[in-house]
C-alpha cells in the first residue's frame, strides 16, 4: 500500500515566474530612479509588466473553481486586463491619448488575430482539426460584433461630419454607459457557465492554499500599478530613441505586453487539446476590453479630469478592427479550427502591424 504523494505548493514554473517577477520589478525600479538608457529602461519595465500580468493570471488560476467555473473565468479575464488598465490611466495622465486609443484597438486585435491564431496554429499542428463550442462561438461573435459596432459609431459620426461631431465627448459617454450595461446583462450567463468538455482535459487541482493565491494576487496587482507608471515614463523617450510612433507603440508594444496571460495560457491550452477552454480564455479578454476597459477609461478620463478619451478612432484603426472581427467570426462560427486558419489570422495581424509602422 503506497501513500499518495502530495503535490508540491510551488512547481518549477511558479518559482521561475515569482523569482523572475521579483528580479525584473527590482531592476525596473533601479532603471526608473537611475540614469539607464531609454530603450534599456523601457525593455526592463515591459518585461516586468509582462511577468506581473502572468503572476496575476497564475494567482487566479490557483484560486481554481472555488468561486465556480464561470465566475473564475470572468475573474481571470478581468484581472488579466489590470496591467493594461494601469498603463492606460498613467498614459492618459501623461497626455498620451493616441497611445491609449491604439492600445485598446491593439489589444483586441492581438487577441482576435495573434493569440487566437497562435492557439489554432499550435493546436492544429499537434492535434489536427480541433472542436470549438459552436454555441459559445456564436455568443462570443455576437457580443464582439455588437461591442465593436457600438465603438465604431462615434468614429463614423466624426468621419461622416454628422451633427454629432460637435458632441463627441457626450456621445462617447453615452456609448460607454450602454456598453457597460451590456456587459452587466451578459454576466449572469457567464457566471452560470459550466465547465468545458474538452477531450483530454487534464487541468490540475489548485496547489496553492487560498490565502497564498489571494496574497500573491494582491501583491502582484499592487506592483503592477507602480511598474505601469514607470513603463509609461520610459515609453516616450524609448519611442524617440527607436523612432516609432505613438500609434505603433500602443497598437503593438503596449498591447502585447498587456496581454501576456492570454498569449501564454491560450496557446498552452490549445497545445494540450483543450481547444474549447483556450477559445473561451482568449476571446473573453477582447470582449472585456470592448465592453468594460474602453468604456471605463472614457468615464475615468472625464471624472478625474485627465486628457479626455473619446471613442473616436482613426478610419484605418476602425477598418482593421471591423475586418478582424469579420474574419474571426467567419473562421470560428462553424465550431472548428485548424492550423491554416490560425496562420491566416497571424498573417492579417502582421499586415496590420506593418501598416502602422510609420504612424
Amino acid at each position: 500500500m503506497t501513500a499518495a504523494t502530495a503535490s508540491p505548493t510551488f512547481i518549477r514554473s511558479d518559482v521561475l515566474v515569482l523569482g523572475g517577477g521579483a528580479l525584473m520589478v527590482a531592476l525596473a525600479g533601479v532603471a526608473h530612479y537611475s540614469e539607464w538608457g531609454a530603450v534599456a529602461g523601457f525593455a526592463v519595465c515591459a518585461i516586468a509588466v509582462t511577468l506581473l500580468a502572468t503572476l496575476v493570471g497564475r494567482s487566479v488560476e490557483q484560486l481554481g473553481d472555488r468561486f465556480g467555473p464561470g465566475a473564475t473565468g470572468v475573474l481571470q479575464s478581468a484581472l488579466g486586463n489590470l496591467p493594461e488598465l494601469f498603463i492606460s490611466i498613467f498614459a492618459l495622465r501623461a497626455g498620451l491619448v493616441d497611445v491609449v486609443k491604439a492600445a485598446l484597438i491593439g489589444s483586441i486585435l492581438a487577441n482576435l488575430l495573434l493569440v487566437l491564431g497562435l492557439a489554432f496554429l499550435v493546436g492544429g499542428l499537434k492535434h489536427g482539426r480541433q472542436k470549438l463550442d459552436s454555441q459559445r462561438a456564436r455568443t462570443i461573435a455576437a457580443l464582439m460584433v455588437l461591442s465593436v459596432a457600438a465603438m465604431a459609431i462615434p468614429s463614423l459620426a466624426h468621419g461622416l461630419h454628422t451633427p454629432a461631431i460637435a458632441h463627441e465627448k457626450s456621445l462617447s459617454i453615452i456609448v460607454s454607459i450602454v456598453l457597460l450595461a451590456l456587459f452587466a446583462a451578459s454576466l449572469p450567463a457567464s457566471l452560470r457557465r459550466g465547465t468545458t468538455t474538452d477531450a483530454g482535459d487534464n487541468t490540475e487541482a489548485p496547489r496553492w492554499p487560498i490565502w497564498l493565491a489571494i496574497t500573491v494576487l494582491a501583491v502582484s496587482s499592487g506592483l503592477a500599478a507602480f511598474v505601469s507608471d514607470w513603463f509609461v515614463d520610459a515609453l516616450q523617450p524609448a519611442m524617440s530613441s527607436l523612432g516609432i510612433s505613438q500609434v505603433f507603440a500602443g497598437l503593438v508594444v503596449v498591447a502585447i505586453a498587456g496581454n501576456a496571460i492570454e498569449n501564454i495560457v491560450g496557446v498552452q491550452l490549445a497545445a494540450r487539446n483543450q481547444s474549447e477552454y483556450a477559445f473561451a480564455v482568449i476571446l473573453n479578454s477582447p470582449i472585456q476590453i470592448s465592453l468594460v476597459l474602453a468604456p471605463a477609461l472614457v468615464l475615468i478620463s472625464v471624472i478625474f479630469g485627465m486628457t479626455t478619451l473619446t471613442l473616436v478612432f482613426s478610419p484605418l484603426l476602425v477598418a482593421c478592427l471591423l475586418l478582424s472581427v469579420v474574419l474571426t467570426t467567419v473562421i470560428t462560427i462553424d465550431g472548428e479550427s485548424d492550423w491554416l486558419e490560425g496562420a491566416a489570422l497571424i498573417a492579417l495581424y502582421v499586415v496590420i502591424a506593418a501598416a502602422f509602422w510609420w504612424g
